[in-house]
């Protein structure tokens, strides 16, 4: 499979200290890939070191198959969208207005500009000043903006940021569509894992500028199982059932926390406890917090 970005131990360091360390990212062709990390990882400064923002102290990049230094930067760079931070947009002017001063700046007609809007849904608001829009319709503008040329790559830092529940939700789908709609390859960053993973295949988990996993998302999602809650009638006839069979148990009233196990085992042992009389009237599987994923990474890490 080829790569649309490759880096090779990149490295920044701000004073002494290596916000970006050693990084070897490896970014498919055609997939949408989650950057993780909570905030003052290193996503940020990442981004900003791929689209040229700002230069590494070691290392090297590789864009579209080819490794990016001064000369050819604004070539790779064009055929390269990017959403960082907040979308730059003029709120005395229109939609229209903003996207032809960047189709002027990427040298993009201005024909372009209906094909993104759509792809966005703002073509019926192309006419209203920016500074009518909501903070959602801002951020699907930035893309637009960034999508003018048709880029091969994507880059978008914290996309979802400040945004309602229906604006979240509005993006994710808009995002999830990119590589059918146009072809594009997206990176996207986010400090919550359940907000990516309904729309990514591969992952990256950064944390203090480190990559501490890297693959497809099914490979991180048995790092993010937490234990297993169920909520049962008779307590006691539960923990006597779970305890005869190796299970070690959480009691809080009806309440009761077991340790994650395979969805086999889970069937039989809630089997059983409808056997026993248990009442079980719910079971919820938890998800692991990032930094609860973290420790498990790190840990596997030391580990090995």
């Amino acid at each position: 499979m080829n790569t649309i970005i490759e880096t090779n131990m990149l490295t920044k360091y701000y004073g002494t200290q290596a916000v970006v360390n050693k990084l070897n990212l490896s970014v498919p062709e055609g997939s949408i890939y989650g950057f993780i990390g909570p905030n003052g990882a290193g996503k940020s400064t990442t981004m900003k070191l791929l689209l040229g923002l700002i230069h590494e102290s070691s290392g090297s990049i590789c864009l579209l198959g080819k490794q990016m230094n001064q000369s050819n930067r604004l070539s790779l760079l064009r055929q390269t969208g990017s959403l960082i931070e907040s979308p730059s947009c003029y709120g005395h002017l229109t939609a229209q207005e903003n996207l032809e001063i960047v189709c002027d700046l990427k040298g993009v007609k201005y024909t372009d500009i209906d094909r993104v809007l759509a792809i966005v849904d703002l073509t019926n608001d192309r006419g209203r000043k920016v500074k009518q829009f909501s903070l959602g319709m801002r951020q699907r503008l930035g893309i637009a903006q960034a999508l003018l040329g048709n880029p091969r790559l994507l880059i978008l830092d914290e996309p979802t940021n400040g945004l309602d529940p229906a604006g979240i939700q509005e993006m994710r789908s808009l995002i999830s569509e990119m590589p059918k709609l146009c072809g594009a390859t997206v990176l996207i960053s986010s400090h919550l894992l359940s907000e990516l993973e309904q729309i990514v295949d591969q992952v990256g988990i950064i944390n203090h500028g480190k990559l501490l996993f890297q693959g497809k998302l099914s490979a991180l999602q048995r790092h993010s199982k937490g234990d297993i809650v169920l909520r049962v009638l008779h307590p006691q006839k539960a923990c006597k059932t779970l305890l005869a069979q190796g299970i070690t148990v959480r009691a809080e009233g009806n309440l009761l926390q077991i340790p994650p196990v395979h969805e086999e085992t889970l069937a039989a042992l809630v089997y059983d406890l409808a056997m026993q009389d248990a009442g079980i009237v719910g079971l919820t599987q938890q998800t692991k917090s990032l930094e609860d994923i973290f420790l498990s990474l790190t840990h596997e890490k030391e580990a090995g």
